[in-house]
């Protein structure tokens, strides 16, 4: 006889475990389990079935893995909390007995992060845990940097300690200088959100979100409680990634901090980075990472000997490699660059390669820039070094570490501006007053050989890889749209960097042109309603003596009609009639739908039209019928599913004609405007 289950011993109610149960069986409080599951990266389950799960179980109650709580068990973060909770009870136990001393005793003992600095535990272990390797770090950056940046804006508050804050902007200040060292950054964005960066590190694609640089406030309706626990983790993690990242290249971490430059806004120019290696960007050489051990160096007779061979072996290559380039200079002079094109139609359109001799991770390095003081400094700093640029210079009032503040340096190359130039208000003695609106120099002045640009020339050319047209962004210009470097454009659907008339189809088209001809024909109305009121004096009869009026009488008698004439005069009347008729109807239309009255067309325009009209309705319901007769092959199943893909492909293409629709009415308004 096989042994028989009891209930409750097998299935979802051993699987499964409820809140209550998993802090009963840790024995610890509520705050500290929520901790622990953040940081051991343990969330809820759903049972499929509740009540098999637990008997007592409400829509509201939280399920968790039974083998997750049993792994928790073991956590050496568990005898911290309970040593934590019992140094409170002995506080409380001696402030109930009245001893001040002994309690201020116990917590000067406590080693509290907000009295002493001192943490109470470390993270590292839960780190080694969570990412075996580095990829894994990496791939779980894009939420950590973006807390971090969050916190780094924020007032600081009894919620959001100071400490935190500036904890969180020096250690985003870091890993901005190692995308600068190593140049990293491939993209940016400016959406009403903040600022997306995205960054390449070791074949893994960064993407994270910066705030703009604003007053926060901060809001009672934010439990900062469980962000400050996640803040916690991501601190220790991004340490741990900075410091493999700078030993990857040779930079000694953490790089010497200087208080004084950061208390005068310095930010990126308060660090300063050194090591051994601190020259192997330049030189391409990639570094080897000891993990902080000191290595003996090698014998100097052996690393002599070893330098000879490496010398010789470098003449050997030189040698080859000019034979091989005088074999092969006259068929690198015919080389055609290769072009990649989709091998189907409707197929993803490659990225092509270009003859750009330059990088596009350099392609400010030949710039000296000059930052005025209405522009973002920091996000303009970290994007132009990160991409190359050297020497950068702004206004005094924006901080320290500027390559120059004074703004009629000749060095200078480009200048990025917010604003049109404004006048300064001139007083009687012809000095300009300086309000904080009025340029350093002169009004309406400006140095020769300068490249004024505004901010988005910056963002638009490191997302292209090259420099962009500067007389597009000039002060005061209107600014051409700025894209988002991360949505792939897909075949068919709406691009905004391609013509309208090569994307939209042929019925939009024939809607435009009839609403263009009804726009020319009002305003044609319009221009002769305005004549005939000026000529009205002009065309007045003018009052015949009755002398005149006798000879008109006598040369203008009436004589009857021919039979031809007569016949003429009836197929005129019959088409007058039809005309009436028509032009009628459309006032009666005009009328009841309040639009202004359609003068009929052409006839040739109007046939061409109708054919087109015609044409397109057939073929519209010939695509139909034959998309029908399809789905009745179909099972019920996959007809379904059909139908709901071309519901998808149908909102979508509503979507983009919507938004073809509103650039066609944007570019009629500017060519009227231009006109």
């Amino acid at each position: 006889m096989g042994r028989i289950k009891k209930k409750g011993e097998s299935g979802n109610a051993k699987n499964y475990i409820t809140r209550t149960q998993a802090v009963k069986k840790l024995q610890i409080s509520l705050p500290d389990f929520r901790k622990l599951c953040i940081w051991k990266g343990i969330f809820p389950r759903e049972p499929r079935n509740r009540k098999k799960a637990s008997k007592s179980a409400t829509a509201s109650t939280t399920f968790y893995y039974a083998k997750d709580i049993q792994y928790l068990l073991h956590e050496p973060l568990l005898r911290k909390f309970r040593e934590q909770k019992v140094l409170e009870k002995k506080i409380s136990r001696a402030l109930g007995r009245g001893d001040v001393t002994d309690a201020s005793r116990l917590e000067r003992n406590a080693a509290r992060p907000e009295k002493t600095g001192k943490p109470r535990y470390t993270l590292d272990h839960v780190i080694r845990e969570r990412y075996p390797t580095f990829v894994d770090a990496l791939r779980d950056l894009d939420d950590c940097l973006s807390m971090l940046f969050l916190f780094a804006n924020l007032p600081s508050t009894s919620t959001v300690p100071a400490k935190m804050i500036a904890r969180c902007e020096r250690l985003c200040l870091e890993f901005q200088h190692y995308l600068i060292k190593s140049q990293s950054l491939r993209k940016s964005f400016l959406s009403i959100k903040g600022i997306y960066y995205q960054a390449n590190i070791q074949g893994e694609d960064i993407l994270w979100l910066v705030p703009y640089k604003f007053n926060q406030r901060v809001v009672g309706d934010v439990d900062f409680r469980i962000m400050g626990t996640f803040i916690e983790f991501y601190m220790t993690l991004l340490g741990f990634v900075n410091f493999r990242l700078y030993t990857s290249i040779g930079l000694k971490y953490p790089p010497k901090f200087d208080q004084t430059k950061d208390d005068e806004a310095g930010e990126l120019g308060a660090f300063k980075l050194e090591g051994n290696l601190a020259t192997a960007i330049s030189n391409e050489a990639p570094a080897q990472i000891t993990n902080g051990e000191a290595e003996a160096g090698p014998d100097p007779k052996t690393q002599a000997e070893v330098n000879k061979l490496i010398r010789e072996m470098r003449e050997v290559d030189v040698d080859g490699d000019r034979a091989e380039a005088e074999a092969d200079k006259d068929e690198a002079a015919t080389d055609a660059i290769d072009k990649f094109e989709p091998a189907a139609p409707g197929g993803d359109i490659l990225p092509q390669p270009s003859y750009s001799g330059s990088e596009p991770e350099s392609i400010f390095a030949n710039c000296t820039f000059y930052l005025s003081r209405e522009t973002p400094r920091q996000p303009l700093e970290f994007i132009l070094r990160a991409f190359g640029c050297k020497r950068i210079g702004w206004d005094s009032v924006l901080g320290e570490g500027a390559y120059t503040i004074n703004e009629r340096d000749p060095s200078i190359t480009h200048q990025i501006v917010d604003r049109p130039v404004v006048q300064a208000a001139m007083e009687e003695n012809g000095d300009g007053e300086d309000n904080q609106t009025s340029q350093k120099l002169a009004a309406n002045q400006r140095m020769p050989g300068r490249i004024y640009v505004q901010p988005q020339w910056v963002w638009d050319s490191i997302n292209d890889g090259e420099m962009k047209r500067p007389d597009l962004y000039a002060p005061g210009a209107q600014l051409p749209p700025h894209l988002s470097p991360f949505v792939q454009n897909t075949q068919g659907a709406y691009d905004p960097t391609i013509p309208l008339e090569e994307q939209q189809t042929e019925g939009e088209a024939l809607e435009d042109s009839e609403e263009d001809e009804e726009a020319e024909a009002d305003e044609d109305d319009e221009d002769l309603a305005v004549k005939r009121i000026e000529g009205g004096a002009d065309g007045m009869d003018i009052a015949q003596s009755d002398e005149e009026e006798d000879e008109d009488s006598d040369n203008n008698s009436f004589g009857g009609f021919s039979e031809d004439e007569k016949a003429a005069n009836d197929g005129d009347d019959s088409n007058d009639e039809e005309a009436a008729e028509l032009q009628y109807q459309r006032e009666l239309e005009a009328e009841l739908t309040g639009k202004p009255i359609k003068q009929a067309p052409s006839n040739s325009q109007s046939k061409a039209k109708v054919e087109a009209r015609k044409r397109l309705a057939k073929q519209a319901k010939e695509e139909a019928e034959e998309l029908e007769r399809a789905k009745g092959m179909l099972s019920k199943k996959k007809r379904k599913l059909f139908e709901q893909m071309q519901y998808t492909n149908n909102k979508k293409s509503a979507e983009d004609q919507k938004l073809r629709a509103k650039r066609r009415k944007l570019e009629k308004q500017k060519a009227k405007a231009k006109a």
